[in-house]
Formats: structure tokens, sequence, C-alpha cells
């Protein structure tokens, strides 16, 4: 396991503060709109992907074809390219709770061949983060494949710790006192998109999508699921989904915890309650998962896929995981850059609404929803400082 720079310790403490940190961040962005007149800082870029009615991918239309409005206003569209070639910053995030036990090997495997296709070690990089009770970073961003296939080996269940079940007999342990962090199990999916999108999307440039395996279900995140995807909004991070229901845990499991697995040693080095994030023993009984669980962790997945521009896949006997991944790399493969300049200035902490569409009413268009001003013009000068450093 990487033992990278302590740059991201505050990462978990930050988010029992999350509320103090979004308001600050706020105020802080009212003050970074974009200067009047500058077209080059105000032009908002989308990436898009478009389908016909079959479900097959069309890569021949013309600017001309896209239709785009904001906040129910047209836009004109100032630029326009097949953005194939743009650098990838890609994020696997892999629910390791006991409802993923037997899916394991079959997301290890498939994640494995996914990066080794799409992975360009010339310009991309990933990283990789395990959930369960705790969130972890196995793999720093890198353009490794090596290393991110060594992470992806690295992925295990949490064993079973009978000694120190904390279970109150309702199916979900106690929570602990004096640690300073959030004792009770779990699967913090929602903490893992919310660090996965501010600690280590943020900075990046080009085309950023992170996939989460998973079966949606999210138990004693500190975050909620809007901040959640108002994280990955903000950092123009695209999320697919693959869901994994139905896998409950069986046998005589009444218990499991990771044995002294230490700090993180990564950029998310921060207890979600200000201690140490990495793996830690302690009980985690098995919780029954009833059909409206699983209903809701499907529709949680859902909503976070298509209110960031992602989509979301039910990884079954008909379609494997291996013909999921290769779906989501003919997306990354296959889109469409828009550029816009809006009519209108805008509130830097408001969400803008954004809808495109194409002049063939039978062809569907995937992208994301909206975006925040201030975040816009944070991209346009990060891309400007990498620019001028490769110079």
């Amino acid at each position: 396991m990487p033992n990278s720079t302590g740059r991201f310790k505050r990462s978990m403490s930050l988010l029992a503060g999350v509320a103090v940190f979004v308001s600050m961040f706020v105020l802080a962005a009212i003050g970074q709109q974009a200067p009047a007149n500058s077209g080059d800082v105000n032009l908002v870029n989308i990436l898009a992907t478009v389908r016909d009615k079959h479900g097959k991918i069309v890569n021949s239309l013309s600017q001309n074809d896209f239709v785009l409005d904001e906040e129910g206003r047209p836009q004109a569209i100032r630029s326009f390219n097949r953005e194939t070639d743009l650098p990838l910053t890609l994020g696997l995030l892999v629910d390791t709770s006991p409802s993923q036990r037997k899916v394991l090997e079959q997301e290890r495997s498939a994640s494995g061949h996914f990066i080794d296709q799409v992975l360009r070690e010339e310009k991309d990089k990933a990283f990789l983060i395990h959930f369960d009770r705790e969130v972890e970073l196995l793999q720093d961003l890198t353009p490794s494949k090596q290393k991110l296939n060594s992470a992806l080996g690295s992925l295990q269940q949490p064993q079973l710790n009978r000694d120190e079940d904390d279970s109150d007999g309702s199916g979900y342990p106690r929570s602990g006192r004096g640690s300073g962090r959030s004792q009770m199990g779990g699967a913090l999916l929602y903490d893992s998109v919310y660090l996965a999108s501010n600690e280590l999307m943020l900075k990046q440039s080009g085309r950023k999508a992170v996939i989460v395996l998973s079966d949606g279900i999210d138990r004693n995140s500190k975050v909620t699921l809007e901040r959640a995807i108002e994280a990955a909004q903000r950092t123009n991070t695209v999320v697919y989904s693959i869901l994994f229901a139905g896998h409950q845990n069986s046998g005589n499991d009444s218990g499991w915890g990771h044995g002294g697995g230490g700090g993180m040693g990564g950029p998310m080095g921060g207890g979600p309650m200000g201690g140490p994030m990495g793996r830690r023993g302690g009980g985690y009984p098995r919780s029954p998962e009833s059909q409206q669980d699983r209903s809701n962790g499907k529709k949680m997945l859902e909503r976070i896929s298509k209110e960031t521009g992602g989509r979301m896949f039910e990884a079954s006997k008909k379609e494997t995981v291996d013909q999921i991944y290769q779906q989501i790399q003919e997306d990354l493969r296959n889109q469409y850059g828009l550029g816009y300049v809006p009519d209108r200035p805008g509130n830097a902490s408001e969400y803008r609404k954004i809808h495109v569409t194409t002049t063939q009413k039978e062809l569907v268009v995937q992208t994301r929803d909206g975006y925040y001003p201030a975040k816009q013009l944070e991209a346009k000068q990060e891309d400007a400082k990498q620019d001028k450093e490769q110079k």
C-alpha cells in the first residue's frame, strides 16, 4: 500500500465540520467571478456523449447538430470538437462492505482489465479508493497501470473480529466513544464520492470520471447525498455507477473488523470525526438488507450518475461487469466537447442548469445538467497554470 505525502491529512476531519467549510467556500467563491468581457475565462466547457434510440454511440455529428440552453435560455455554441484526446483522470471507488463480499473478486478482475484498456500512461492517471465503514485511498493519482493493478490486488473484505463485536442486537454496531471518530459500521458511499471529488479531482484538468462499484446503500456517511453530488458537480466530475444488488451476507458471520490497518498514508489520512482514516479493527455485524434498502440503493446511484452526467449500470448474468466497463470505455472514447459563453453573468455560488439536445430528436445526449460559475473559473485558472508550467 502506498505511503504518499500527508498533504490531505485533514480530509475526513473536514467532514465533521463540512457546513463551516461550505460556508467559507461560498464566501470566497463569490469574490472569484470572471471579469467582464473576458470570453476565454467565461467559456463553459461541456463533454457530451450521444446515442441513438437503440443505445448505439453516434460520433458523426457536427456543431450545427447541437442545441444548448442555460436556465431555459438558448446559448450560442462557440467551440466544438471531439474530445477523444484530452487527458483523463479516473477514479475507482470500490465498496468493500460485507454486502459486496461475493462480488469482490469479479470487481477486482474487471477493474484491472478496464484500467489496462483505458489508461494511456503518457496522458492519463487514476486512483483507487475502497470504502466500508471508513474510506481509504489504496493508490494515489498515478499513470502507472502496474501500481493500480497492485492496489486492486490488495482489495479485501474486512476480516472477522468477533472479540470486538459492537453489536447491540439491532444488526448494526454500537457507536464508539472516546476515539474522536465514527465507529459505527457502514458503507461510506457519500463520503467517498465527496472526498474523491474535493481532494483528488479538484485541481485536475481535462476529463474527469469516477466509477463507483456498490449496492448504493450508504450507512453513516458524514455528508449527505446532496453534498456528495454537489462536490462532484463543482469539480466537473462525471460519476458512473455499477450496481451490485442482492448480494447479502450469508453464513454465520456475526461481525467483522479490519485488523490493525493503521493510517491511510495518502490524501485522505483523516478519520470522519478527526481520527486517522486507515483501516481499523472493530465489529461490523451482518446487517440484513431489505428489498426497500436495495431499491433505495439503486435510486441513489441513479441520481448521483444522472446529476453528474454519467450513467448507472446494473451488473447481472446478462450484463457482466466486463460488458459494463466496455460501455463506459466507449463513452469515454466518444465524447463531444461543446463550449459557450453564458449570456448572463451569474452568482458564483449559484448552480446553473444546462440542457443539451440535438436537431435529430431521436438521439439522446448524455451530459452534466449544470455547473457552478466559481468552479468553472477555477478550472480555467488551473488549466492556464498547468499550461504555463509545461511551457
